[in-house]
């Protein structure tokens, strides 16, 4: 993959982490407004960037081969 690959896999991968996480954060809107407990935490958040390999050292990782 060339550096423009990669620059655009990054942000596919960063853009649908931001849709799963809206989509997250509605539900737990949604829960509040109803009173209940919500579905997702800080954990579920962070799962997100680390399923989707979008923390520091995986970016730094695919573009630099570390």
């Amino acid at each position: 993959m060339n550096e423009n690959q990669q620059a655009a896999y990054i942000m596919a991968m960063a853009i649908g982490g931001l849709i799963e996480a809206m989509g997250m954060q509605a539900e737990n809107q949604n829960r509040i407004a109803r009173g209940e407990m919500i579905a997702y935490d800080d954990e579920a958040f962070q799962k997100v960037v680390d399923n989707r390999g979008l923390h520091h050292n995986s970016i730094l990782t695919l573009f630099h081969g570390i």
